[in-house]
């Protein structure tokens, strides 16, 4: 553990030596003109801020603002959506972000979350994270984009601008169907997707194939996560259960899925001799000996699917659009972006980063310069949109 503890320091001290001499160059090159080197220079230290939010350096704290955090309840046609805003103080005139969690239990409350939405708040930006109700549930629904679409016309109205949305994960793919809806046209100025999907059949066959569709018609192989195939069967217990299993089965999985193994286990002694099978199947993640029902379920719920997939539905889109992707990612591959990027208006697809620098929503400070440099120039142009809503001066990105 000391070893790992002294790796970790000096990957971010490199990390931080690199942002940190970077964006000083950055400066001086660019002293004419200061809104952009001002935008990088708050990405990078943003970036800073989120691998080491104790992080006492200088530049990590550079313009920085404190914050005041509080409980909201906002109104929506579905009822009180709850929320949790992050307001940086002494900043007149602050834009906004709708920061959106993923598929996780903990919600608004997920480290990971809170410690991104604080980074943007302290660079001086109002940002609102709503409670994903069927998200927190492990469920990717249609219900979902109505609140997404309320919340952006909730926080419009507290700041008097359109503000962007950034959707982590899956919530990145249902902010980009929010945005095309336009009852939120007048809301959402620009979208930003992190690990974002735009074929939900597509990545539920990857999750339990281990089989990447790219853009062209090529096929890899990639070993997916466990817990895709868990969320999968979590929302459709009926096909793999018996009536009499179904709730003791979604138990064990919710349990298994909040890593509370040994509870997990324990309900798992509820189901049947053959429901225990499956179960055991799904835990060690044997997915030959469910793979052909799994994939027969796919097919019966593509029109499901379909719902909450970009995939065909995004013509209507007319604000400018960020794409992040992490190359490795297991959970969502990053083809899905590439397929994204065609599915946007050409004018409106802002940025496209595919980078090593991530991992799925995570920071990766191992990778070398080029990746982290690339990292922090997609951020500035996301703070560039943040102050001027509308196509960016500082040009489109295509790496």
């Amino acid at each position: 553990m000391l070893f790992r503890q002294t790796k970790n320091q000096k990957r971010e001290t490199r990390l931080r030596t690199f942002l940190i001499w970077s964006v000083v160059l950055l400066l001086i090159a660019s002293i004419a003109y200061l809104s952009p080197a001002r935008d990088y220079q708050r990405a990078g230290s943003l970036l800073l801020r989120v691998e080491n939010p104790n992080g006492a350096e200088w530049f990590a704290q550079l313009g920085t603002y404190a914050v005041e955090e509080r409980a909201v309840s906002l109104p929506s046609p579905q009822g009180p959506i709850a929320a949790r805003l992050y307001v940086p103080q002494a900043r007149k005139s602050a834009r906004g972000l709708v920061l959106l969690h993923g598929v996780h239990h903990l919600g608004i409350d997920e480290p990971r979350l809170v410690r991104f939405a604080r980074a943007f708040a302290q660079s001086g930006v109002v940002v609102l994270t709503p409670e994903l109700k069927a998200l927190a549930d492990y469920r990717i629904a249609p219900e979902s984009m109505d609140v997404i679409g309320s919340s952006a016309h909730w926080l419009r109205q507290s700041t008097g601008k359109p503000v962007g949305v950034m959707g982590l994960s899956f919530a990145g793919g249902l902010a980009l169907l929010a945005a095309a809806d336009q009852r939120y046209a007048g809301d959402i100025s620009f979208v930003v997707a992190v690990g974002a999907h735009d074929d939900l059949s597509r990545v539920a066959r990857f999750l339990v194939t281990d089989r990447v569709e790219a853009p062209g018609g090529s096929i890899a192989k990639l070993p997916a996560e466990q817990y895709g195939a868990l969320v999968l069967v979590y929302s459709h217990a009926r096909p793999f259960f018996s009536a009499a299993d179904s709730a003791a089965a979604r138990d064990s999985i919710r349990l298994w899925l909040w890593e509370q193994y040994a509870a997990a286990h324990l309900r798992e002694r509820d189901l049947s001799a053959r429901g225990q099978t499956t179960l055991e199947a799904l835990f060690r993640h044997q997915m030959e000996n469910l793979r052909s029902q799994l994939l027969a379920e796919i097919e019966r719920d593509r029109a499901e699917f379909d719902q909450v997939s970009p995939h065909g539905h995004l013509a209507a889109l007319h604000v400018p659009v960020f794409l992040l992707h992490g190359a490795g990612d297991a959970v969502i591959p990053s083809s899905e972006t590439l397929w994204l990027a065609r599915e946007i208006p050409a004018n409106d697809l802002e940025a496209v980063l595919v980078s090593p620098a991530i991992s799925h929503v995570d920071t990766n400070s191992s990778q070398g310069r080029r990746a982290q440099w690339q990292l922090v120039s997609f951020m500035a142009h996301v703070f560039h949109e943040l102050e001027q809503p509308g196509p960016g001066s500082l040009g489109k990105l295509r790496w």
